[in-house]
């Protein structure tokens, strides 16, 4: 049978005002979402954000499909003032999100944007028909970096200790060294591609279509959401674990080139396989079960008509509203004056003091792999030792130059259980210091790490424009309100790490040792991470 929407998209006849009003209103949003679109374009380069650019094309399908369930306009609209006033809310989450140099912002804004262009369009009441489409273009925006970290690093310690368990049932010996799978001639880096992130977020997409495609009830819908990323963690520690095996029998080659790559598709493959099993197993609980072909809405006949009826846009003033608001809000930004930012006036790392009072140092480099994932614009690393003393102090300060355009600080507590260090006693320390040295009182974060009998004491804190800052959220909430008040990005994490011997007062030693250092090392840190007002040019003059 032909529903009367299906008969409406056969013999009508869309009028041309539609993809008119539809191609004005997208080339007038590009100067305003540009930066966003920008943004997305390059996390797409990236393995961990690859499927990005399937998903608009899903949503399209989507789109269509709900198509069918929205009968043919009956006169004139006159529900659309709420869809003009979410398209203004996309427009002012652009706004910001390019004031405070945040493309994610700017995409979430276009996301809205897009929805109030539909409710416009159709009117609030036939609009709201779209949102499960328009919702799933969220699953092509990059994680925030601090998320991002929390994600991946928690992802990277179940899959190797799973996959480490796999690689010992089929009698392999094997040891576990945070995320480095030792085989003994052998040792693999569970490096954070291969986290399980890589198919999360595919996954999680294709679950979510997979919902809305699903006919059944609401908790069958909630348990294919949510078996996501069970599913992707699972499968990643078994492709894991069958890596250690091949590498153990075949060599380190295995773990390499296109067998890496291959492993990586069948696991994506064998998701889908057991997602579609769980959907069928849930049929089954059913008292009357449908076949799983029935139980997925999967009809592709009538969704190809749907596109003439997508541009048949009748116009009105609403529409011509939508027009006006975003190009002028996109010429308005076009033509306001520049807000390029000038890098903020600081000396680089290489000429950090080597000898702070009695402390002399030795610097040193971090691995390629290290730096990249570390993301640094400049970055020092040093051991500290002052003589006669048995141990000395690993001090370490990375700076970003821009913490709101894809560059993120994450803590030593996502970073350091990767190393296989485990984190205890983590609690917040107020570092007071001589009055000779003009170091202000401050709190930092205190934890005590340990690796078998190796005992390491580490303070550890956000040095943020003037501000010593101990809690991820506030920093980045500070940077957004810092970009808007002081035109500034900038920011760095300070680290100093102490061992912790076996004597009686060994604690008592190891935090005096951190707070003598940390008396001579503070006073020229802020020649290299500036604080507000930035010190004078070190180059000028």
């Amino acid at each position: 049978m032909t529903s009367s929407a299906d008969a409406a998209a056969q013999g009508a006849r869309p009028s041309p005002a539609g993809p008119v009003w539809l191609g004005l209103c997208l080339l007038a949003s590009a100067p305003i979402f540009w930066p966003g679109i920008e943004s997305l374009l390059k996390a797409w380069s990236t393995p961990e954000y690859s499927h990005g650019p399937v998903i608009p094309l899903l949503s399209g399908y989507m789109y269509l499909r709900e198509m069918r369930d929205v009968p043919p306009a009956q006169g004139p609209i006159r529900d659309r003032g709420k869809g003009l006033a979410v398209l203004a809310l996309g427009l002012f989450l652009a706004v910001a999100g390019n004031l405070v140099r945040i493309p994610d912002i700017v995409t979430y804004g276009m996301i809205v944007w897009i929805f109030g262009m539909i409710l416009t369009a159709y009117g609030f009441r036939r609009g709201l028909t779209f949102w499960p489409s328009v919702l799933h273009l969220v699953f092509m925006l990059p994680l925030p970096q601090f998320l991002y970290w929390q994600v991946t690093v928690g992802l990277q310690l179940i899959s190797s200790q799973i996959g480490v368990e796999l690689i010992r049932l089929a009698g392999v010996p094997v040891f576990l060294d945070g995320n480095v799978i030792d085989l003994g001639v052998y040792k693999l880096q569970v490096a954070e591609a291969c986290s399980g992130l890589r198919y999360l977020f595919p996954i999680m997409s294709f679950s979510y279509v997979f919902c809305v495609l699903y006919r059944g009830p609401w908790w069958h819908k909630a348990a294919l959401l949510l078996s996501a990323m069970p599913l992707a963690v699972l499968m990643n520690s078994i492709r894991i674990g069958v890596i250690g095996v091949l590498v153990d029998r075949y060599g380190i080659g295995m773990a390499e080139g296109f067998l890496h790559l291959f492993e990586g598709w069948v696991i994506f493959a064998a998701c889908i396989a057991l997602l579609f099993l769980l959907a069928w197993t849930l049929q089954r609980l059913q008292p009357r079960p449908m076949p799983l072909a029935e139980a997925l809405d999967l009809d592709f006949d009538n969704v190809l008509p749907q596109l003439r009826r997508a541009f048949d846009i009748a116009p009105g003033r609403a529409a011509l509203a939508a027009l006006a608001l975003t190009a002028g809000t996109s010429a308005a930004w076009a033509l306001a004056p520049g807000a390029d930012r000038a890098a903020v006036p600081r000396e680089p790392f290489a000429l950090f003091p080597r000898q702070l009072g009695e402390w002399r140092g030795a610097s040193g480099l971090l691995d390629r792999d290290i730096e990249r994932v570390l993301g640094a614009d400049d970055y020092y690393t040093a051991l500290y030792a002052r003589p006669g003393d048995a141990d000395g102090v690993d001090f370490f300060v990375a700076y970003y130059d821009k913490l709101t355009e894809g560059g993120g600080i994450h803590s030593p507590e996502v970073c350091i259980p990767v190393g296989g260090w485990e984190m205890s006693r983590i609690a917040l320390q107020e570092l007071t210091f001589p009055p000779e040295t003009g170091i202000a009182p401050f709190v930092a974060k205190r934890a005590v790490i340990q690796k078998g009998e190796n005992r390491q004491l580490v303070y550890y804190w956000f040095e943020q424009r003037g501000r010593r800052i101990t809690n991820d959220f506030l920093a980045k909430a500070l940077v957004v309100w810092d970009s808007l008040r002081l035109g500034r990005t900038d920011g760095a994490l300070v680290r100093v790490i102490t061992p912790i011997g076996r004597g009686e007062n060994a604690m008592a030693e190891a935090e005096a040792r951190l707070r003598d250092f940390l008396a001579e090392a503070l006073v020229p840190l802020p020649r290299f991470v500036p604080p507000h007002p930035p010190l004078a040019d070190p180059r000028a003059g």
